[in-house]
């Protein structure tokens, strides 16, 4: 079944790049939370998202919003890619089970064995409040769909 707009968001438990754990359920009550799919580390469209992001990172503290990415590499990985790349919010690993966040999130492309370039944006009660993502794995999600993602967040 898709996630739609108005669904409870699955819940996860996933370490980030320092091996901190972060559970999805923590946040709500309390907080937004933006989850930022990108498909692999290391790659060049997703450390540009990403990095475009943590550039950005004021625009989600501003709305009270908490900014996660998500990716199928493993905790390592992503830990040299986040220093080599400057990423300053916390990047989760979706790699064992493999991609099982990424597949409940409807955002997994088992061909490739990654997650699509998704974004879901689930609001402080823990309901998904919006969906969007790029036209394909090497196409960026343009900034304004997060500008417009956060502006509904403090609007509401």
């Amino acid at each position: 079944m898709a996630l739609a707009v108005g669904d409870d968001a699955p819940d996860f438990t996933l370490k980030d790049q320092d091996g901190n754990e972060h559970t999805l359920s923590s946040y709500r009550g309390d907080k937004p939370v933006v989850l930022v799919f990108v498909p692999f580390a290391f790659t060049g469209v997703c450390e540009g998202e990403l990095c475009q992001l943590s550039e950005n990172l004021n625009q989600f503290d501003t709305a009270g919003a908490q900014l996660l990415g998500i990716t199928c590499d493993r905790q390592f990985s992503i830990k040299a890619w986040t220093e080599q790349a400057g990423i300053n919010f916390p990047v989760l690993s979706d790699g064992w089970p493999h991609g099982a966040t990424a597949q409940a999130y409807d955002c997994f492309n088992q061909d490739l064995g990654c997650a699509m370039r998704r974004t879901i944006v689930i609001d402080s009660g823990g309901k998904v409040a919006k969906i969007f993502e790029s036209g394909g794995l090497g196409e960026p999600r343009a900034k304004e769909e997060y500008d417009d993602a956060l502006a509904e967040l403090t609007a509401a």
